[in-house]
């Protein structure tokens, strides 16, 4: 075939245009939940995100946030369309690599020319299997956001492609540079993710398939030396370079009284005269294989510097500047994640091994400018717990006691009989605990981390998905699903005829036609060439099963994860691809070898696999015209008074709050407080800092008792039995005399809260001076605000609230995003005022009050719900579709409508109570948001205030949604109805509450054709 090097060129780029197109319209015009806002906003102003950084995903994202062209509200877009270009240039490569291992497989000939029909057949590969893999569920998904693992794809796609580019050309004198090539790839992705380091071991096999005549001792050493390589990159030169610095560095200042930096400098200036002098020396004796391997080192290390980047920004105190990597020290407890803790791998405890004694961690070092020295800021004694080795184990899988949650889901998957062994309470006396068995850590693994946490994902992509909803194995949601009816239906039940409420943009049906594609192609691979085939098996075991391996994930993840294993599911898309070329094998025995067969075979491969792929997974991609993330932002920090403290909790109320301050300069007078982040004495320390045009925390600690190691977690004792002032409690606390602290077991002593019952005496003039108070309500202030400790020990977030509560005395608004996130240290919710949709202190009891849920200040929530600026995402649009992140924070927002036309209608404001459940209705209709139980409240307020049309008509769609959900599941067989039976509950209630409601109103018909369809299903679903 002539021209198949033009044409592979050329289809390519346009395989490579129609995925640039879908991405494209696809795309979120704005930052997305979880870590985008974070992601943008440090690239945005090149900032320090969390650990372990993502430097070249920065750079890179501030160049494209340049043709933002002067408006701010357009960079998250800019950063956006870089995750895009990313995606498609990952499908340009993932066609080329297609094509060149199609292409080794009908090659018979020493000039490497092919006939014309297996040229059509091996370029329609490429097309089906980049193709599909373009349209696939979890690729797709990061293609269209702000987030390192497009570019992490794209990444992995370019030095998979470049060790088959060194293959065709490994015998020549310059075959070398497409290794260099790729280490300094390799060194790059490391400043996006690591996922990239997981393709080493394919690169490997590629190079001994080449050099090597085949043996099995020979390949036994291939995988040993992958193996090697892979280690070394990611457990030495990544960890050690920093390591290595950080020790020279201590050894120059602490040692010789060198001044800071100095170790740094001459490590790096030694390092570089060693890689010279090597380079040197091995060119000179001509040792090739040697001084290729310095100079892959060498090009590795030059990748890798992208995280000086972190460093230098560190240094310019950056608003966001997580975990403060300021020099070598603290860069490799950056590095090494430390502050997420670790997890057994190979050996270590189950999730009930008791801590039977403690190990010493590594010391934490800090500059003392004063001193001129690194000094211990953490000594980190006792802080590795030993666990009773009768209660560890090879491999142990079942080891986190986190949370009830955890075991519970490991008894559920693993089983819970166990091995019973006797363990000494240290009180006298004694119990038993059963120790999981190793048949059971395996059944965990295999059931949940491999079937649930991979398999799962993996027939999403390749088979069909139920829907969006995040799943712990329950039939409702989550589940992988084929689209071919009476499989669906032994598994899951009726998954075809749905009712409305139950439908989902995710549900997508491919009728596991991409699945048996790549098993042919798989089949085929295998029997034209083991050798590529195991290479491609590498690709996809390293990138999936090993992952999991690795990770030994914990049950309840906060999302789902399958976009860690987009790797594994590009290399299943290669099988794909050359699953057309089994079908053109199979076709042209009967069609003839020709260009129309194969071009018949491509076409057919393209409608039935990519096509229905497209289709499909279209509305859930969809992401254009959506603003959600940035909109619920600005409503929190809108809900705000002037200089006002927020306290925010988790990702989804933080990272969205950080990109409009940062990114579009909004509000940026509110001080947003990561109470989680709280926990690090670099946060505590920065929040002591002016940021824009936010004023620093008034706190009465000094940010040298927060960088203490000691302070990281404070008992809480009894000692005082009467109500103590918080003010005296935090004065106790930082009080630096020895009869102000306690010893623990390893000797050391540390200080302490005293107290367990705590008040705060209010200034009232303070409180009305400042506008916390308005004068009118003056009379309602109380005299002091009570509360009690419900925890035995503090960490340095909960003293830093207590401090601020101390110390602020009313002089900046404190807001909370959720009045439960810090109940057990600072439980005053009936103190705690919804101002919009966040929570305001204030030292007036809160009308509308609900344990827990706090009161609601109904003249300002009225002005910030109802206003013409309130935005929710346009998720009410006909072109926007919504995702589940936003669905999930729509069920707080339609909360405090609610709660709003509560307090309303409380005060007799009937008229706008009935507004404000109109414009959340408008905001949050039935067709996006099926309304539910939650929601009968709702038409009680209509009806209390008069409106009963409205009433009738919120109740009747209510009505029509559990009427249609109890007729589905009636016709579910027996043991479904059974997995649904909470389900089945909610609906009945809901019919029941209904009934009661309309009929204590009049409202006779309704109530009529609800109690008639309520007992029906009653009897029908033999409910007692």
């Amino acid at each position: 075939m002539k021209n198949y090097k033009n044409l592979n060129n050329l289809i390519g780029w346009i395989v490579f245009g129609i995925a640039t197109i879908t991405y494209l319209l696809t795309l979120e015009p704005t930052a997305s939940w979880w870590d985008c806002g974070e992601y943008i906003a440090t690239a945005y102003k090149l900032q320090v995100g969390h650990p372990p950084g993502a430097p070249l995903f920065q750079l890179l994202g501030r160049f494209f946030s340049m043709f933002a062209i002067g408006d701010a509200s357009n960079t998250a877009m800019m950063v956006n369309v870089m995750s895009a270009l990313s995606s498609s240039f990952t499908i340009l490569f993932l066609f080329w690599s297609i094509t060149m291992l199609a292409k080794k497989l009908f090659v018979h000939s020493a000039d490497g020319e092919i006939s014309v029909a297996d040229g059509w057949a091996i370029l329609g590969a490429g097309i089906v299997g980049s193709l599909a893999y373009t349209f696939s569920d979890s690729f797709w998904f990061s293609a269209v956001e702000g987030e390192v693992y497009a570019m992490s794809s794209f990444l992995t796609a370019v030095v998979f492609w470049a060790i088959l580019r060194w293959e065709e050309v490994a015998d020549k004198r310059s075959g070398f540079r497409w290794i260099l090539l790729i280490a300094y790839i390799i060194g790059l992705s490391i400043g996006v993710h690591l996922l990239n380091l997981l393709a080493i071991p394919a690169i490997v096999y590629v190079y001994y398939f080449k050099k090597y005549k085949f043996t099995n001792k020979g390949f036994i050493t291939a995988g040993i030396i992958s193996i090697i390589l892979l280690s070394i990159v990611m457990f030495i030169i990544i960890p050690w370079t920093v390591a290595l610095s950080g020790k020279v560095e201590y050894f120059f200042v602490n040692g010789i009284g060198l001044p800071f930096n100095s170790g740094t400098i001459f490590f790096f200036a030694a390092l570089i005269a060693l890689i010279v002098f090597g380079l040197r020396y091995t060119r000179k004796n001509g040792k090739v294989i040697l001084n290729t391997s310095i100079l892959a080192f060498t090009f590795i290390l030059i990748g890798y510097s992208s995280f000086a980047i972190l460093v230098i920004r560190a240094n310019a105190n950056t608003p966001i500047n997580e975990n403060d990597p300021k020099d070598a020290l603290s860069l490799l407890s950056y590095l090494n994640r430390e502050q997420y803790g670790s997890w057994p791998l190979v050996y270590g405890q189950y999730y009930n091994a008791p801590a039977i004694d403690s190990k010493d961690g590594s010391p934490i070092y800090m500059k003392d400018k004063k001193k001129g020295k690194y000094v211990i800021k953490d000594d980190r004694k006792g802080t590795k717990p030993v666990y009773d080795p009768r209660f560890t184990g090879f491999f142990p899988r079942m080891w986190s006691n986190q949370k009830p949650s955890h075991i519970s889901l490991y008894k559920k998957y693993g089983g819970d009989k166990g091995k019973p062994i006797k363990v000494d309470k240290g009180d006298g006396t004694s119990e038993i605990r059963y120790r999981p068995t190793f048949g059971e850590n395996l059944t965990f693994f295999f059931t949940y981390q491999l079937d649930h946490l991979y398999f799962r994902y993996f027939l999403w992509n390749f088979v069909g998905r139920q829907n969006n909803i995040e799943s712990q194995g329950e039939i409702q949601n989550g589940n992988w699903i084929s689209g071919i009816n009476f499989l669906d239906r032994m598994r899951l039940g009726d998954q075809t005829n749905l009712p409305p409420s139950m439908k989902n943009p995710a549900h997508t049906k491919f009728y596991f036609l991409p699945l048996l594609l790549g098993i042919l192609g798989l089949a085929f691979h295998l029997k034209k060439s083991k050798k590529d085939s195991w290479v491609v098996f590498l690709l996809f075991f390293m990138t999936g099963i090993a992952i999991v391996i690795y990770l030994n994930q914990t049950p309840m993840q906060p999302r789902e994860r399958d976009y860690a294993y987009a790797g594994s599911f590009y290399a299943f898309s290669i099988w794909i691809g050359l699953g057309v070329l089994a079908l053109f094998d199979i076709f042209r025995k009967f069609m003839g070898n020709t260009k129309i067969t194969a071009i018949t075979v491509t076409a057919l491969s393209v409608l039935l696999v990519p096509t229905i792929m497209a289709s499909q997974g279209w509305e859930s991609h969809d992401r254009s015209g959506k603003y959600a993330a940035p909109d619920f932002a600005k409503m929190y920090l809108a809900s705000c008074a002037p200089n006002a403290i927020l306290f925010t909790n988790g990702d989804n109320d933080t990272f969205p709050l950080w990109y409009v301050q940062e990114v579009e300069g909004f509000r940026t007078d509110v001080r947003v407080v990561n109470y989680m982040l709280s926990s690090g004495d670099w946060y505590v320390n920065q929040m002591g800092k002016k940021v824009y045009d936010s004023d620093k925390l008034p706190l009465s600690i000094p940010p040298e008792f927060y960088l203490k190691g000691d302070q990281n977690y404070l008992p809480v004792f009894a000692r005082v039995e009467d109500r103590f002032d918080v003010r005296d409690a935090v004065d106790f606390v930082k009080n630096e005399d020895k009869r102000t602290k306690v010893p623990l077991q390893n000797g050391q002593w540390v200080n302490y809260m005293p107290v367990k019952k705590l008040k705060l005496i209010v200034d009232a003039e303070q409180a009305v001076k400042s506008g916390t108070v308005a004068p009118e309500d003056a009379d309602k202030i109380v005299d002091e605000i009570d509360w009690d400790i419900k925890q035995s020990g503090m960490y340095r977030n909960d003293l830093m609230l207590l401090d601020l509560i101390a110390t602020n005395n009313w002089q900046r608004p404190i807001y909370f995003a959720n009045p439960n996130s810090s109940s057990k240290i600072f439980g005053v919710d009936k103190y705690l005022h919804l101002e919009g949709v966040a929570y305001r202190l204030r030292p007036t009891p809160a009308p509308s009050y609900r344990k827990g849920m706090g009161g609601v200040d109904a003249d300002k929530t009225y002005a910030a719900l109802m206003n013409e600026n309130a935005r929710w995402g346009r998720l009410n649009q006909d072109d926007v579709v919504v995702d589940r992140e936003s669905d999930r924070n729509v069920m707080m927002t339609k909360q405090n409508y609610m709660r709003l036309a509560e307090a309303l209608l409380t005060e007799n404001k009937k008229d706008s109570a009935i507004r404000v459940l109109d414009k959340a209705q408008e905001f949050f209709p039935n067709e996006k948001f099926p309304f539910d139980y939650f929601m009968i409240t709702w038409t009680d307020i209509y009806y209390r205030a008069g409106a009963t049309d409205k009433g009738n008509e919120l109740t009747q769609k209510i009505f029509d949604r559990y009427s249609e959900d109890l007729y589905y599941y009636d016709g579910l067989d027996q043991k479904f109805k059974n997995a649904y039976q909470n389900e089945i509950k909610m609906a009945l209630t809901g019919l029941q509450g209904m009934g009661q409601i309309t009929r204590e109103y009049k409202q006779e018909d309704l109530a009529n054709k609800i109690d008639s369809v309520f007992y029906e299903q009653i009897k029908n679903l033999n409910i007692r």
